[in-house]
């Protein structure tokens, strides 16, 4: 897996934390048997960034915590002989959002960046939330992961 980094604030994200928001990519692949090889862009921004972004791609004019680009919509028809990696999706983390998040939910910064990596890992793979059955396909998944790695509240 190539991950592609870039952090556009001045919030430092400790290596501890950055390392566990990769095994929760990690894990999301596992757990979904995807064995590609991927390349995957995680981008650390502010509400003003990320409120541009959600303007300009969704016509929604407001900041949100986390957007997820997929980039691939048929998983069936994968080349598994590639040599390079299958871009799989772009991932955009508002850090105000999640330090905010973070204190409303009353847990660590470092569970909610985790949790919304995962949450938009799972949208890079195909999943929604759009129905309640959707919504409970995904939150399981997400619950498993993030249990899985002892990331709780």
């Amino acid at each position: 897996m190539e991950l592609l980094f870039d952090n556009n604030t001045d919030y430092i994200i400790d290596e501890e934390t950055f390392d566990l928001m990769n095994k929760c990519i990690i894990e999301s692949l596992n757990l979904e048997n995807f064995t590609q090889n991927v390349e995957i862009s995680l981008s650390i921004v502010n509400n003003e960034e990320i409120k541009e972004i959600n303007s300009q791609h969704r016509n929604i004019d407001k900041e949100t915590d986390v957007l997820s680009f997929p980039l691939l919509d048929d998983f069936n028809n994968i080349d598994n002989n590639m040599l390079h990696p299958i871009p799989l999706g772009d991932i955009i983390i508002s850090i105000d959002k999640a330090i905010s998040q973070a204190k409303e939910y009353g847990h660590s910064l470092q569970r909610e960046l985790c949790f919304l990596t995962v949450h938009s890992m799972l949208h890079l793979l195909g999943y929604d939330h759009m129905t309640e059955d959707e919504e409970k396909i995904m939150f399981k998944k997400q619950d498993t992961i993030l249990n899985n790695l002892n990331i709780r509240r």
